[in-house]
């Protein structure tokens, strides 16, 4: 069984109480928008982290992260890119692939709005964990939070925090 903090749109902001979740995690997972290195430093001292840049990334960290990331834990497919859509409204760039080869978890980040939805089509589930930084559009700041055991994706969590 893993445990996992999921998150995105950090845009550069990082505090401890972000931090104290990441530590309660056996793997972190970052939905692009970090904003800068000190953020992943952060979370790789405390916990094994996962992460794709966003359209605000710049170089240095799309250099150490990739837009795409594809990998398997447990028994489950993850797909983790930043600007991917939601279920029957998937970003273009990957819509043939997803169709083609779908996950079992499909998430993405960017639109600051937290989305958990079943794609019947598809049979996977997305998530989109929100924003965690206080630049946007949000008005609460969110994670998610679950655990993977085997092929089973459970105890599903939302964590909200304050904007100030």
């Amino acid at each position: 069984m893993k445990k996992i903090l999921l998150l995105s749109d950090t845009h550069s902001f990082f505090d401890d109480k972000i931090l104290n979740y990441c530590r309660q995690a056996d793997e972190v997972w970052h939905a692009g928008d970090i904003g800068n290195l000190e953020v992943t430093d952060s979370i790789e001292k405390v916990s094994k982290l996962r992460a794709v840049y966003g359209n605000i990334d710049d170089k240095l960290i799309r250099s150490e992260f990739p837009l795409d990331l594809i990998f398997s834990i447990e028994d489950i497919k993850v797909w983790i890119t930043h600007i991917g859509g939601y279920p029957y409204r998937y970003n273009p760039r990957i819509k043939e692939n997803l169709i083609k080869n779908p996950p079992n978890l499909f998430i993405s980040g960017h639109s600051h709005i937290l989305k958990v939805q079943f794609d019947k089509k598809l049979n996977l589930l997305h998530m989109n964990p929100g924003a965690v930084g206080k630049y946007g559009i949000h008005k609460v700041r969110t994670m998610l939070r679950f655990e993977i055991e085997n092929e089973n994706i459970k105890n599903l969590e939302v964590i909200e925090l304050e904007r100030n």
